[in-house]
């Protein structure tokens, strides 16, 4: 045992000597000279103008600055792309790909990385890795080892807004969120599943109100589902019925829901963004007196991700890519809400200058439940009320 500890220091002493390091830059650079001139798709949902706008703005520099050619292709869906990569595999592309860059994080992840189709062991070797706040779920994904097979680009977690006007304190947990719709019929609501934002509150409820919190660490099983749910379900016939049209109906997506609350038919909208509410505000998309909360035990939270399909024809451009998104001033420009307002991956205690916002209050982020987690209480839900 002192043997093996010894060696281990050993290595630990190699690993960080000045030739490792060396190595590693020139590992770093070979790569860099390699993306030189290449054309990289980067498949990236496209769904919010200032999203778009934001990589835009990646695009023109990476092209000053690496001279990669970065094309953006707006998708509505990620697993469009994944169903893609699946049909190019099965189809012998095995260096030829259609997307060198993919953004992606959750089932869509589990369901490339299962199937072999990712290039693995990257994601760590990036020189702005040593900026990533690895206290946050960055090396899992739902669950999910990344085996260095994603770079974190962003952080979510589950946020409600309000108005001032109306809620002048944060609802605190379930059973506020309860006697809040209770006391205010009519005006509160979600968006209907499978909606990302909707099946994440199904998430967040089942977290709060199971007496099984160990199993939602993996799959669901047949044979205790209806057990480990049975709380959720309790919860929402009893929710349902002070929702906007008493839970017959549910909005399409949140973007729906900050509508009704700027007019005045909603109390509550719900987001995956923690600094949605301050970002739309800037943008004037919602009054002046809206912010967002969050139950004071924690709310679910997650990390998104880009990653690199096998068959990339211009993985090193992809690698760059990753790299830039993870520069300190990238991810300052990404977590303005005057720009985007998507958190950021990075630790501001390994920063050089503490970005902005970076002393911020957001509630305990909450680990996703394991991927399977999502189609089964979708399906369920669309079962029990998905007909009315």
């Amino acid at each position: 045992m002192r043997y093996m500890r010894h060696s281990l220091l050993l290595l630990s002493a190699a690993l960080f000597s000045p030739l490792a390091t060396s190595a590693q830059n020139t590992g770093w650079q070979q790569t860099e000279a390699e993306a030189r001139g290449q054309t990289v798709w980067f498949n990236a949902w496209g769904g919010d103008p200032a999203v778009n706008r934001y990589l835009d703005w990646v695009s023109g520099e990476v092209r000053r600055d690496y001279a990669i050619d970065l094309r953006i292709v707006h998708i509505a869906d990620a697993a469009d792309a994944v169903k893609r990569i699946q049909t190019e595999a099965r189809a012998g592309r095995t260096h030829n790909g259609s997307i060198d860059l993919l953004w992606v994080n959750g089932e869509n992840f589990r369901a490339l990385k299962t199937a072999g189709l990712l290039k693995s062991g990257w994601a760590e070797q990036l020189p702005n890795w040593r900026y990533v706040d690895t206290q946050k779920p960055v090396r899992e994904d739902f669950s999910v080892p990344t085996d260095g097979a994603e770079s974190p680009w962003g952080s979510a977690q589950l946020t409600f807004i309000a108005r001032r006007s109306d809620t002048p304190a944060p609802l605190a947990d379930a059973d506020a969120l309860l006697s809040y719709a209770r006391a205010h019929p009519g005006t509160v609501t979600y968006p209907r599943p499978p909606d990302f934002t909707g099946t994440a509150l199904l998430e967040q409820l089942l977290i709060s109100l199971t007496t099984q919190p160990e199993a939602l660490k993996q799959p669901p099983d047949d044979n205790t589902f209806g057990r480990v749910t049975a709380p959720l379900w309790a919860y929402l016939d009893k929710l349902h019925p002070n929702l906007w049209r008493k839970g017959t109906d549910f909005p399409a997506s949140p973007a729906k829901m900050d509508a009704m609350l700027a007019n005045g038919a909603l109390r509550l909208s719900l987001t995956f963004n923690p600094m949605h509410a301050r970002q739309k505000v800037s943008s004037g998309e919602l009054p002046a007196d809206s912010y967002g909360f969050g139950f004071t035990q924690g709310m679910l939270g997650n990390v998104h991700f880009v990653t690199i399909p096998a068959n990339a024809p211009a993985a090193a451009g992809a690698q760059v890519v990753a790299n830039f998104l993870l520069s300190p001033a990238a991810q300052s420009r990404k977590a303005d809400p005057a720009v985007w307002g998507d958190p950021t991956v990075l630790d501001p205690a390994k920063l050089p200058a503490p970005p902005p916002h970076a002393g911020d209050k957001t509630p305990p982020v909450l680990a996703e439940p394991h991927a399977a987690w999502v189609n089964a209480l979708e399906q369920e839900w669309l079962r029990r009320y998905g007909t009315h």
